[in-house]
């Protein structure tokens, strides 16, 4: 059996299976006795797939294909994962908003690091390299055109994203909660945990919780 590298940033995108679903998921794997579609790989590394490749390690009998994709760094693949996941799954209210401001935020980041490495190869060889990189409609609007809602909800889901993400960091855990549905969050209050400075993050998500 091929053994693919886990990124935990990539896998964490990724909103969790219910036991029910994971067992019913297994399930139907066991049953084919094959994987139906490819796992989506990236420089070795799975994107796409990672509760099916579980149940791989379970079942290393069970026959399966890759198929790899291409991307420039590790913020377009996280912005591929939001992307995919967004639009194949059930999602709820929660986790479409936080896969929404989580695109929102790799594309941007993935679009700054385009212009960079664009701007060296037009330093060194002294010509004009125009950026087409997700050219066209703004990276906001585009967004919010492909998912149906306003450029002010992708904004206010890129505040809430960010939130959640500081959240986690300062208690592990709390992002996995949220996609379950244990614990929920506003957009005002992960605008205030966003805003809030470093050293008084940890009380105003004390306040929250």
């Amino acid at each position: 059996m091929i053994n693919l590298k886990i990124d935990p940033e990539f896998q964490s995108q990724i909103p969790p299976l219910t036991d029910d679903e994971f067992k019913q998921l297994e399930e139907n794997i066991l049953k084919e006795g094959k994987l139906l579609s490819p796992l989506i790989v990236w420089n070795n590394t799975l994107v796409d797939g990672h509760n099916r490749y579980t149940i791989l390690q379970k079942h290393p009998e069970i026959c399966f294909s890759t198929m790899p994709l291409r991307f420039e760094n590790r913020e377009e693949a996280v912005a591929w994962i939001c992307r995919n996941q967004l639009g194949r799954r059930n999602l709820s209210p929660e986790q479409k908003r936080y896969l929404l401001g989580k695109q929102y935020e790799a594309e941007k980041k993935a679009a700054k690091i385009f212009r960079g490495n664009q701007y060296t190869l037009a330093k060194k060889s002294g010509g004009d390299h125009g950026d087409n990189h997700h050219s066209g409609k703004k990276t906001c609007d585009r967004i919010a055109e492909e998912n149906g809602v306003s450029r002010a909800s992708v904004l206010r889901a890129s505040h809430y994203t960010r939130g959640i993400d500081i959240a986690d960091n300062l208690s592990p855990g709390i992002k996995q909660k949220v996609f379950s549905g244990e614990v929920k969050f506003t957009n005002e209050e992960m605008s205030k945990l966003v805003q809030a400075s470093a050293e008084h993050r940890s009380d105003v998500l004390a306040q929250i919780l």
